[in-house]
C-alpha cells in the first residue's frame, strides 16, 4: 500500500502529533528523514489522498485519519517496554499481599491512568458464582451503616444502608454474627434463600431493628449476586485533552462515564490486547479503547483504557498487557 519512505513519514507524524496535539509540517521533518521539504510534502500528498492523513483547516500541516491510527498499530507500532519506575510501581501493588485481588485491580489501574492521563475501566463478571467468605456491618451513626460483602475470588462489595431506627453496635454485631454463621461458604445466588428459610425463622418477627437491616442486606446480596461490577477510574482525565474542549462533548463522554449498560458493552470479547479507534469504539469519534479480558480461577473480566485517539498505543498496549498477567499470575500463586 505505502512504500518504506511513506511508511516512515507517517510513523514520524502520528508520534509527533501525539506528543504535541499539532499538525505537523514538511519542515519539522527534514532533519530527521534528510528530504527536502517539496519531497517530503509530495508524500504528505500522497498520504492524504489515500486517506492515512489529513489537513486542517487552520495549518498546512497533516494529522492522523482514522485509517492512519489503524495502519500504525496493526502495521507499524511496536509495543514499547515498561521503564523500571514504572513497572516498580505496580510490583508495589501486586505484590502487597494484604490487597484483595479487586483492591489490587483497582489500584493498578489508578496508576496506569496517572502514567497515561487516560480513563481506565475495570468490569467483572456476576458474581452469583462467588461463595461468601466474610460479611461485616460498620456504624457510621446510629441510623447509617456499611454494609461490606467479601467473597472467596477476593471480590469485596460495599453498600451504605440506611436503617430508620437507632441501632446499636451491639445489635449490629449480633445480626452479623448470625448471618456469617448461615451463609459463609455459600455460593452468592443462594444466599438469599438462605437467609429466607434459615436465618429470618431465627431472627425473628418481633426484633424490628434486626428486620430492617435483614432486609437491606438481602437486597445487598440479590444486587451483587446478578449485577456485572466495575469500576472507572481517572474519568476527568480525559477531560484534559486539548480533543475535548467541547462543552456538550465533556458532557456526553461523561454521562457514558455514568451509563452502566454501556459500560457493560465494553467488555472484551477475547484474550488478546485489542485496540478500537474512532468510529470502532461506539464511544466517540476522537477517542479509542484498548481492552483485554483476563481469567481468575475460571471467572472473567476486563480492564479497559479509554483515552483520546491522539494516544501512545505503544506504551498503553504494553501496560494492559503488563496487568493482565500480573493477575493472571497472582491467581496462579493462590
Amino acid at each position: 500500500m505505502i512504500n518504506e519512505r511513506q511508511r516512515e513519514i507517517l510513523k514520524l507524524i502520528i508520534e509527533e502529533y501525539i506528543k504535541t496535539a499539532k499538525p505537523v509540517s514538511s519542515k519539522a521533518l527534514m532533519d530527521t528523514l534528510n528530504c527536502s521539504s517539496a519531497t517530503i510534502r509530495s508524500e504528505m500528498n500522497y498520504l492524504e489522498e489515500i486517506g492515512l492523513l489529513e489537513k486542517t483547516h487552520i495549518s498546512s500541516g497533516r494529522v492522523p485519519s482514522e485509517e492512519g491510527y489503524r495502519y500504525y498499530v496493526n502495521n507499524i507500532m511496536v509495543p514499547k517496554e515498561l521503564n523500571g519506575d514504572d513497572i516498580l510501581k505496580l510490583q508495589t501493588i501486586f505484590k502487597n499481599n494484604s490487597l484483595v485481588l479487586s483492591d489490587a485491580i483497582v489500584k493498578s489501574l489508578e496508576i496506569v491512568s496517572q502514567l497515561t492521563n487516560c480513563t481506565l475501566i475495570a468490569l467483572g463478571e456476576s458474581s452469583k458464582q462467588n461463595k461468601v467468605s466474610k460479611v461485616e456491618v460498620i456504624p457510621v451513626n446510629e441510623n447509617n451503616v456499611v454494609a461490606i460483602i467479601v467473597t472467596d475470588k477476593g471480590h469485596v462489595e460495599n453498600r451504605n444502608v440506611y436503617i430508620e431506627e437507632k441501632i446499636s453496635p451491639l445489635e449490629i454485631k449480633q445480626t452479623v454474627d448470625l448471618i456469617n454463621k448461615y451463609v459463609v461458604g455459600t455460593p452468592l445466588d443462594e444466599v438469599n434463600a438462605k437467609l429466607e428459610f434459615e436465618v429470618k425463622p431465627v431472627i425473628g418477627e418481633n426484633v424490628n431493628y434486626q428486620r430492617k437491616l435483614f432486609d437491606a442486606f438481602c437486597n445487598f446480596v440479590n444486587d451483587v449476586a446478578h449485577d456485572s461490577s466495575y469500576k472507572v477510574t481517572g474519568a476527568s482525565n480525559i477531560l484534559k485533552q486539548p480533543e475535548f474542549d467541547d462543552t456538550s462533548k465533556i458532557r456526553d463522554i461523561l454521562s457514558k462515564f455514568e451509563d452502566k449498560e454501556f459500560i457493560k458493552r465494553i467488555k472484551a470479547d477475547n484474550n488478546e490486547v485489542s485496540v478500537y479507534i474512532g468510529s470502532e469504539t461506539e464511544f466517540d469519534d476522537n477517542v479509542s479503547i484498548i481492552k483485554t479480558k483476563y481469567s481468575i480461577d475460571g471467572e472473567e473480566g476486563t480492564i479497559a483504557l479509554i483515552g483520546p485517539t491522539r494516544m501512545e498505543y505503544d506504551k498503553v498496549t504494553t501496560l494492559l498487557n503488563y496487568i493482565k498477567e500480573e493477575i493472571e499470575h497472582i491467581d496462579n500463586k493462590q
